[in-house]
């Protein structure tokens, strides 16, 4: 019988109650405690023996035993200093690196290199509502030896970061993932694996980065596609003729081949990449 990886909401309250601590809810604590989920997500994530792997929000250590077991090399980051006692005591020992951090912030470069090598990364997470859409777009964008992510996120998010033009869900993070990678949604999980229970189901979504980003910067910086992308979508009710306005000439629309009288939602990313290369707009971050 394969060893279990994960604890039962019972053991998870109980530790917690050991330790003199609560799940926290401005970080958006929600424990998986179902090893089937877990086991489920490392074998959608595709790990091979040795494969490099980094786990967003390790938590008590659930998810990270699951992605042991696939004899993967991964690198665990907890923000939460009061969880990273237990988690190193957990994980440690089986060769996870545990490392203390904002993946808001963290220096993503800091953190891939691995003796040197370039090799190819997974990100697997169980990620907040709150910080989801920062995590994925800051490391499409700052992390390329990220090849592959497997996040378990709210269906709400989810549904952002994998939806297509014409769709309520198409937004300027949608735009963001298309330009970095294709997505799709994989798996859906319930409410009743995590402790405490959160109100909403789950996905969980598979992104893969594309071997060249889906607009050539050489005729588009990302900066300045992104700043038009956010521009449109800041007023996603107006036709884009009115909300960029003041940086899209008719003559802009014209030579991109977009109509002015289109929405937000309903330009590709490609449409977008034409349409920034005539707008009269600085660059901003990206």
């Amino acid at each position: 019988m394969a060893p279990a990886v994960t604890l039962s909401p019972r053991e998870i309250t109980d530790l917690l109650e050991r330790n003199g601590l609560r799940p926290s809810r401005a970080l958006g604590q929600n424990f998986v405690a179902d090893a089937n989920t877990v086991r489920r997500v490392a074998r959608l994530a595709e790990l091979a023996p040795g494969a490099s792997v980094v786990e967003i929000g390790a938590g008590l250590g659930s998810l990270t035993l699951a992605l042991v077991e696939t004899e993967a090399h991964v690198t665990a980051v907890e923000i939460d200093r009061d969880l990273l006692p237990l988690l190193r005591e957990r994980v440690e020992s089986l060769g996870v690196r545990v490392v203390e951090a904002d993946a808001t912030t963290l220096d993503w470069d800091a953190l891939l290199e691995r003796d040197g090598t370039a090799a190819p990364w997974t990100l697997v997470a169980n990620l907040p509502y709150n910080v989801a859409v920062p995590v994925v777009a800051r490391a499409l964008d700052e992390a390329p030896g990220i090849e592959r992510f497997l996040v378990m996120v709210q269906r709400e998010v989810g549904e952002r970061l994998v939806a297509t033009p014409h769709s309520r869900a198409y937004g300027a993070v949608s735009v963001k993932v298309a330009y970095h990678a294709t997505a799709r949604i994989v798996g859906r999980v319930p409410a009743s694996v995590f402790v405490p229970r959160p109100r909403v189901e789950s996905v969980l979504v598979r992104i893969d980065r594309r071997a060249a980003v889906a607009v050539d910067p050489t005729d588009v910086t990302a900066p300045r596609l992104f700043a038009v992308v956010r521009a449109g979508f800041a007023h996603r009710r107006k036709m884009l003729r009115r909300a960029l306005a003041d940086v899209a000439s008719p003559e802009a629309f014209a030579l991109a081949g977009v109509d002015p009288e289109a929405r937000a939602e309903d330009l590709s990313v490609a449409d977008w990449g034409r349409l920034a290369r005539y707008v009269k707009m600085d660059q901003g971050p990206g």
